[in-house]
This record gives C-alpha cells, structure tokens and sequence, in this order.
C-alpha cells in the first residue's frame, strides 16, 4: 500500500509508510465561509509514541479515517491532520485525548506499558496547539462571513467481524452519516435539510449514496462541539462520516475511483453551503 510520490496532477497521496514524523497538519486558508477539516486522516507517530506503542500499525491503521485527508483538498479552506489519534484524539477533550486505558480505544491494547506523564503532556500540548491553530482559522473567517460552517470529515467501519464476516446491517451503516447532535438544529435547518437532500441526489460514480441523520453517530465529538462553543449561532460544525466503502478495512487497500468521487462530493457540499449561507 505504498503510494506514489509526488506526481504533476496533484499532491503526494496519503500513504501510512511516509514519514511525516514532523509533520503535525497542514493548513489552507481561503476566502468562503466554509472550512473542511480532516482531523483523524493522520498515521504517523512521534518516535517516543512509537517505541511505547503495542498496538499493531495495522490494527491503528483500521481504526483511523486514512484517505479523508484527500476528500477535503478541493475545498479552499481546509485542514489535514498527519498524526494518528493514538498519540493524541483531536476529537476528545483534552483529559481523554490520549488512550491511556484500553476501554478508551475500543478495548484495544496500546501501550506496552503505561505511557510516562512526560509522553502524556507532550502528547496533550500539540492537541492544545491545534486548537489554538482552529480558533485563530475560525476567528478569520468569523471576521470575513457573519455565518460560517466546519465540514468535519470522518469514517467508520462497517466490517468489525472481520474480512469474511458479514458487514453491518444497512438500517445501522448508512453510506454517509450527517452527525448534529451538538448544533442549535432548529436554527441550522436551512442548511442542514436540504444539504442532506443535496447528497441524496448527487450521482456519486453512478449510483446515489444512503445519507441519514445521527444513525451511526450523532456528532458528538469534541471539534463540533468546540465551533459551536466558540461561534454560537454563528458557525455550523457538521460531522460528516463516511462508511468505508471507499476501501477495504482489513488490508488497507483504496479504491482509487470511491476516493476520487468523495473529493468531488466534499467540493459540492462545501460549494453547496456557500450557496445556503450566502
């Protein structure tokens, strides 16, 4: 799963074996009113996480959101995280950002032993750094736009009985999952509705997607939570998941066409938001 270098039609792809080791995100600024971020894209760990880390590089790789860094580049404002969430959750509180015990990662092993205090504060110091990054980004575009919006890209799995169990059932796993729990929804409902409608009829590789609502998650994360916090009637954070149907959980392995189709799809819903927040 090695991926090519850079190459003349576009950036160097996503790959788990590159060393971004100092590397913490890459930020693009832009002139809309929309901000597309992709907070647990990133695999790479600091060498100190990764010489107390249990955690086979595969069983990390399954449960990050590899490839979401590449749906958000088409829009001009946007955020792409090269850090794992195992050295540190950009998507928890502070207190709960690094996985000390294993019933904080899915019952996952992560450390050979338990990590020292001076790894945990490392770890939680550039989690504060880059919320000091977001609210300075929020701050300019707040002085830009008198109502905003964060497209917070994530995914899920769908497969967790393994490669030849059967994959969730479809009623629990919708293709796209649009999370609102920590919104004013009421006063967001004339962007949330019809950008929801949006998506369902956007031809995605020929096909329409299943989007639904706060199904397999509701949104809750703590970025969402932060914008709203922060911006009050003002900014809409929108946790947007996608079910891995765009690669195979199990060996890591893209599809090439599905990636390409969700870049296209994140520049329509930021495209899309513009137009309803203008």
């Amino acid at each position: 799963m090695v991926a090519p270098a850079e190459t003349e039609s576009g950036p160097k792809r996503y790959s788990p074996m590159a060393d971004h080791s100092e590397r913490w995100w890459t930020v693009q600024h832009g002139s809309g009113a929309v901000i597309a971020t992709a907070i647990h894209n990133g695999h790479d760990l600091r060498p100190a996480v990764a010489n107390a880390m249990a955690l086979a590089e595969s069983d990390r790789f399954r449960e990050e959101d590899p490839f979401t860094g590449e749906a958000v580049l088409d829009v001009p404002a946007h955020v792409v995280v090269y850090r794992s969430r195992f050295e540190f959750d950009l998507n928890r509180l502070p207190e709960q950002a690094v996985y000390v015990t294993s019933d904080q990662s899915w019952g996952l092993k992560v450390w050979k032993y338990e990590p020292e205090q001076d790894l945990i504060a490392s770890s939680l110091a550039i989690h504060s750094d880059y919320y000091r990054m977001l609210a300075q980004l929020l701050d300019s575009v707040a002085s830009r736009h008198e109502r905003f919006a964060l497209i917070d890209v994530h995914s899920y799995n769908h497969r967790r009985d393994g490669p030849d169990g059967d994959p969730a059932p479809l009623n629990e796993a919708p293709d796209i999952n649009i999370g609102t729990f920590s919104m004013p929804r009421e006063h967001w409902a004339f962007l949330v509705d019809p950008l929801i409608e949006a998506l369902r009829d956007f031809d995605f590789n020929g096909r329409k997607l299943d989007v639904r609502e706060n199904v397999a998650f509701e949104g809750k994360g703590y970025q969402t939570r932060f914008v709203h916090e922060r911006y009050p009637m003002r900014a809409c954070a929108i946790a947007f998941e996608f079910k891995k149907f765009f690669m195979d959980e199990w060996t890591g392995v893209p599809n090439d066409a599905e990636i390409a189709a969700m870049r296209l799809l994140i520049r329509f819903v930021a495209d899309r938001c513009e137009e309803l927040l203008a």
